[in-house]
């Protein structure tokens, strides 16, 4: 009796560790982001630009959509690398998908249409 009940509180503790599935797959763009505000390169600003890439075309994890922020950081980074119709364009991607960045980023979007 007591070899099955051992057996029971191992199974249920087990259990209890098995792994959630992340939300967004970040593929090291904060590195990446980080490396380019500390030290403004266009080396650092390419490899930025490119992490952003990854995350926004490669989303595998449990949301399947572009995590907060990402569309708004590369849209800024590809407005100050003088594009400014594609960062406008992810700029509103970013409302789009999570309107309450629309206090914040409507302002900026304001500013680059005049």
């Amino acid at each position: 009796m007591k070899k099955l009940l051992l057996a029971a509180v191992a199974v249920v503790a087990l259990s209890a560790c098995e792994s959630q599935q992340a939300l967004y797959s970040w593929y090291n763009s904060e590195d990446a982001s980080y490396q380019y505000t500390k030290r403004t390169t266009d080396d650092k600003l390419a490899a930025a630009m490119e992490q952003y890439k990854k995350v926004i075309s490669g989303q595998n994890a449990a949301r399947k959509v572009v995590p907060p922020g990402v569309n708004a950081e590369y849209g800024y980074l590809l407005v100050k690398s003088g594009q400014k119709a594609e960062g406008l364009k992810l700029l509103k991607e970013e409302v789009a998908l999570y309107p309450e960045s629309e206090k914040f980023i409507s302002r900026i979007i304001k500013q680059l249409e005049k």
